[in-house]
């Protein structure tokens, strides 16, 4: 027997009648804001989704099965933009697949990736150079001496050798069959998209798929594989999120997962680096070797800083995907981005959230003078207006930066 829990991201907690063992996984793995059992209703437990968002199937060794499914609170389009994004800011295509027809994030996605799929293998599979590394009865391309004495020591055959292939088996097709036969794995893809994964996978037949656990290969960008790119970086997604778990109890968990504050975070800080890249100076993301105390003993990682042409830190911003307040903003990142100026010397920081529950509005701190401002970007608003808001945030953190007396301290500087 198979059942649905469909919950919406930050939305209030609901009751669902749920296994025990089902529901004890839900709490232990922290994937739902809140899961407990409900004190009024017997075999049912209160669930409520924070910002992990996807599905997941947790099925228990009698057979049964429960699929939780997470809607975004952001259309689904929206999302896979900003995961497009993130993946390749200066090669991002909105539009290029029509996803009006799915409202869940994992439908639509395995449409996406279908789609790009398929437009690629029309051109045909890209071949390339692979060095394998084999026991052979065949000497070919080089020997290799240190295993071929540890392991055949006193032996002339097999050899241990290692030889360039110019093979399709290599790491972006490798990519492409590994997420098609991942998104055929997993709860909630539609039966005519799960038909077209499968041909997909077919026309893939002689790749290798990637061992379940294993690091994806890298690859680089060519003019050979300029075409793959999209899918690439859709596959790439695909496998992030993505994870297949045995938990105690024989109680087995599959499922996809995108955590909507690494995804916005993620958007914020690349979107900036962009927008400032004809400025000059350096943006560096999840800044380090920042410390807020003398001794160093006490380390900060602001989201996004730009240094200027000199090496001075000279703008400071921290990325929140929710304010978890009814009414305006949370105090304790505004403590936070007051740690960060004063650490880096800067007279002012920003704060930026998704949409927020105030317009913009700013901070001036008592006997200090340091100014926090607090953006709500609107994510609900099509791809180029949404980086045409980002630029102009950009400039803004730029003129407070220019009218600034002095930058900060060189901290973290190259």
């Amino acid at each position: 027997m198979t059942s649905v829990v469909s919950l919406v991201e930050h939305a209030s907690a609901r009751s669902f009648r749920l296994p025990d063992a089902v529901g004890r996984a839900l709490a232990a793995e922290k994937i739902l804001e809140e899961a407990w059992p409900d004190p009024y209703e017997s075999g049912a437990w209160r669930l409520r989704a924070g910002s992990k968002v996807g599905a997941v199937a947790l099925t228990v060794p009698a057979g049964e099965s429960v699929t939780v499914r997470i809607t975004p609170k952001v259309p689904v389009a929206r999302l896979l933009f900003l995961i497009g994004y993130n993946s390749d800011p200066r090669g991002w295509r909105d539009g290029s697949v029509a996803l009006a027809e799915h409202s869940e994030l994992l439908p639509a996605l395995a449409h996406a990736i279908e789609r790009q799929i398929d437009r690629v293998l029309r051109q045909g599979l890209i071949q390339g150079y692979r060095t394998t590394e084999e026991s052979s009865h065949v000497v070919r391309g080089r020997l290799r001496e240190a295993q071929q004495i540890r392991r055949r020591f006193g032996m002339s055959l097999p050899v241990e050798v290692t030889f360039d292939e110019f093979t399709t088996d290599i790491a972006e097709n490798r990519l492409l069959r590994s997420a098609v036969d991942r998104l055929l794995r997993l709860p909630g893809v539609p039966g005519a998209v799960r038909a077209r994964l499968m041909h997909q996978r077919s026309r893939l037949a002689d790749i290798t798929p990637l061992v379940p656990g294993q690091t994806p290969p890298g690859w680089q960008s060519t003019r050979l594989n300029a075409h793959y790119l999209p899918a690439l970086h859709l596959a790439e997604a695909v496998l992030r999120g993505s994870s297949t778990e045995h938990l105690p109890g024989g109680l087995r968990m599959d499922g996809f997962l995108f955590d909507m504050n690494g995804v916005y975070e993620d958007f914020v800080c690349k979107a900036l680096r962009e927008a400032m890249r004809t400025h000059g100076g350096r943006s560096a993301l999840q800044a380090q070797h920042i410390h807020m105390d003398e001794s160093e003993a006490i380390r900060l990682r602001p989201d996004f800083v730009w240094y200027g042409d000199s090496g001075m830190p000279m703008i400071v911003a921290d990325a929140k995907y929710k304010a978890r307040r009814n009414r305006g903003f949370p105090n304790e990142d505004l403590y936070q981005m007051l740690a960060y100026c004063t650490a880096l010397g800067l007279p002012e920081g920003h704060l930026v959230y998704a949409k927020g529950n105030a317009p913009h509005t700013s901070h001036r701190v008592r006997h200090a003078g340091t100014v926090l401002h607090q953006h709500a970007i609107d994510l609900d608003q099509q791809p180029t207006e949404l980086l045409a808001e980002i630029g102009a945030l950009a400039r803004h953190m730029l003129h407070g930066s220019a009218m600034s007396p002095q930058g900060g301290h060189p901290l973290g500087a190259p």
